[in-house]
């Protein structure tokens, strides 16, 4: 009897010590909080909130929390619905390589909106440190004037998110939309920064001179040691120039564009609602006159790059660059890699004024003529190229002439394994691109191209759906609406419809379409009326509580 009590109580003290040690092992396990829109009916979001789900936070408080409340692998939890506001996110992890996530709850549809009397230049401002920011909308509803005035109304542009400082944050699957101004400036200060799965379009303005203000993206780093990487993102008609690998700075003391990645992201139309005209998709320049703050460590690749053009009528007239390298001679860009990009556009497609370091591989384009301002042949990698321009003489450049493409191989020992052909033997792929969404299981974007404008079908085959899985098409241009729903058969093919521009001048023509698809497999879940008995009852109840 003496021995049963005796290890009965050791074992007691040993499971009290476990239960204590483990106690402090889950103050440092993941937390979840929840956030409501202050005028929420049931639950309205306050600050005066501990962030439960029955006294949540509004979101300018759960943004403002300190590292001691809410810290790597903790969750914040957005529930549905409009909050309107101009935000400011502190959040930051002092947890190496943890993250705070940001995120709508489960399928919310969640919106920011920065359509309210503030002085904050942008919907959401973010000064933080391994954040990720996820699965909701940052736009402006209502009615507002898109013109620039000196007085009233709108008289700067607005960004959506300004990413102003902290490293190693990540944006996935936000939609930034119809904001006055700037979609995503990713500024000096925030090396590391991951952008992937965004939707960027309709941000910008009109100046008082009527030029077009507002990129998708405004990208910098001054980092030596983290790159910034935008992949995977649809960018499409904003109010200026695409993506802009860029500083407008003239007199630099140091370096802020470099390493930077842009992968398989889908770029089109930029400039186009502005109604001026249309420009770059992408530019990687700097305007510095000092020659310091130079662009250079800068990776282009696997992008698709478009602007309407009539493929009938073998269009090349008008200016509307797709890739613009180099803007200033003191600031030559080096080492810049175009790797295996689809570049359309109009009369100049493609641009290189200013490149000490450049190579050009493995690229489709289409333009008018390909124009080279400046010349650093021996530090120039030109190969496997495929060139479709209307001129004889395709390369024009500023002080030696224009080149056919053969003296343009001897001469300048360039291209040795690319061809060139005139326009009206252009063609694509009609499937240019499919790639599953990282971080949603079983939706994917695709890229369609047909220059006669056929519906085109696509084999989704490889994915391995099962057969009679029902999917969503939506057009990307008219997210709001369902473009097409059925149920796959037993090839995995879908046929999606291209004919979709019935006069609109702001949507791409019908030879060129991007679309996302959702597979939906029914899920059964089986139901238990009996709730098993969790780990601390059965704990407390062994050790006689």
């Amino acid at each position: 009897m003496w021995y049963s009590n005796c290890k009965f109580v050791i074992m007691k003290t040993l499971y009290l010590s476990m239960l204590f040690s483990f106690t402090i092992v889950l103050s440092y396990a993941q937390q979840e909080f929840h956030v409501f829109p202050k005028n929420d009916a049931k639950t309205p979001g306050s600050e005066t909130g501990n962030g439960s789900l029955q006294n949540p936070w509004d979101l300018q408080t759960a943004l403002s929390q300190k590292s001691k409340v809410v810290n790597g692998k903790d969750t914040i939890w957005l529930h549905e619905g409009v909050y309107d506001g101009r935000f400011a996110c502190t959040l930051s992890s002092t947890i190496a390589n943890q993250y705070i996530m940001v995120s709508a709850f489960e399928n919310d549809k969640v919106v920011l909106n920065g359509n309210v009397a503030s002085d904050q230049e942008q919907t959401l401002s973010v000064r933080s440190t391994r954040v990720i920011f996820q699965n909701f909308e940052i736009t402006w509803l209502g009615e507002y004037s898109r013109q620039i005035q000196k007085t009233k109304g709108l008289t700067k542009p607005i960004a959506g998110i300004a990413h102003l400082s902290g490293k190693n944050c990540k944006f996935i699957n936000l939609m930034i939309y119809n904001n006055p101004g700037l979609g995503f400036g990713s500024w000096k200060h925030t090396g590391g920064t991951v952008i992937s799965n965004c939707c960027v379009f309709n941000n910008g303005a009109r100046t008082t001179e009527g030029k077009g203000v507002g990129e998708g993206f405004y990208v910098q780093n001054n980092s030596d040691t983290e790159t910034r990487l935008l992949k995977d993102n649809i960018i499409f008609n904003n109010y200026y120039k695409g993506i802009e690998v860029w500083s407008a700075s003239k007199h630099a003391t140091t370096e802020w564009v470099k390493n930077i990645t842009l992968d398989n992201n889908v770029i089109f139309n930029s400039g186009l609602p502005s109604k001026y005209r249309t420009v770059d998709n992408i530019i990687v320049a700097t305007d510095d006159r000092e020659g310091i703050n130079i662009a250079k460590n800068i990776t282009v690749k696997n992008n698709i790059l478009y602007h309407n053009t009539n493929f009938k009528k073998n269009e090349v007239n008008g200016d509307a660059a797709s890739l613009t390298l180099g803007f200033h001679k003191n600031a030559a860009i080096e080492n810049v890699v175009v790797d295996h990009n689809i570049i359309i556009g109009r009369n100049n497609a493609l641009r290189i004024l200013y490149a000490n370091s450049l190579t050009l591989t493995r690229n489709q384009i289409y333009s008018g003529y390909v124009h080279v301002f400046d010349f650093k042949i021996g530090l120039w990698n030109f190969n496997d190229n495929s060139y479709y321009t209307k001129n004889n003489k395709p390369f024009r450049t500023t002080n030696k002439g224009s080149f056919d493409f053969k003296t343009w191989q001897s001469r300048f020992g360039l291209d040795a394994n690319s061809q060139w052909k005139h326009i009206r033997e252009f063609d694509l792929d009609k499937v240019l691109d499919i790639t599953e969404n990282t971080y949603q299981p079983n939706s994917f974007r695709v890229v369609l191209f047909d220059k006669n404008e056929a519906d085109v079908i696509v084999d989704f085959s490889k994915y391995q759906i099962k057969e009679g899985t029902r999917y969503i098409i939506r057009d990307v241009e008219r997210y709001k609406e369902i473009l097409k729903t059925g149920h796959t058969n037993e090839t995995s093919q879908i046929i999606f419809p291209m004919t979709l521009n019935k006069g609109d001048v702001n949507k791409t023509s019908n030879n060129f379409g991007v679309f996302t698809i959702e597979f939906q497999e029914d899920k059964t879940v089986e139901m238990t009326t009996e709730k098993p008995e969790g780990f601390f009852k059965r704990l407390f109840r062994f050790l006689g509580f």
